[in-house]
């Protein structure tokens, strides 16, 4: 299951269906099991960056966290994936660069979310080499293709 956490007052508000398609295209693409389960978060700049000088010792807002668990839900059995938080202002702001819509950017980041839960890593090419071409595959299939993250 995709639990699905928006802030108050989310600017501009995502509807709770695309994100769902975005993280399931992905999952499907990883062979995830089915009942595995993830909690997406749309937040903004103010708690991603509080959470990544926490856990990543950069004093600054990012677009995408992602936390990876392997832990199994003692109450369904299923094995919880972890979180993935996504600071909806910043990409508003990073889809301007290109001029595609924000919903086009947040699917991205969530496509990318997913993956680093799945066990995906960019910190070396041959590794950030399969990233990229397990985000453009499912970013093709979403209808996205030509999309692309930053760093």
């Amino acid at each position: 299951m995709i639990y699905l956490e928006k802030i108050d007052d989310l600017n501009p508000d995502i509807a709770d269906e695309l994100v769902k398609k975005a993280a399931s295209a992905a999952l499907k693409h990883q062979s995830a099991p089915v009942e595995a389960d993830l909690t997406i978060v749309l937040s903004d700049d103010e708690q991603l960056h509080e959470l990544n000088l926490q856990w990543m010792g950069v004093d600054g807002p990012t677009d995408v966290l992602s936390f990876p668990s392997d832990e199994i839900d003692p109450e369904t059995g299923n094995r919880y994936l972890g979180d993935i938080l996504i600071s909806v202002q910043r990409a508003a702001a990073q889809a301007q660069i290109p001029g595609h819509p924000v919903e086009s950017e947040v699917q991205l980041l969530i496509v990318h979310g997913v993956l680093h839960l799945m066990g995906h890593d960019h910190a070396e090419p041959e590794e950030k080499a399969r990233m990229w071409k397990a985000q453009t595959e499912i970013l093709t299939q979403l209808g996205l293709g030509g999309l692309d993250i930053r760093e």
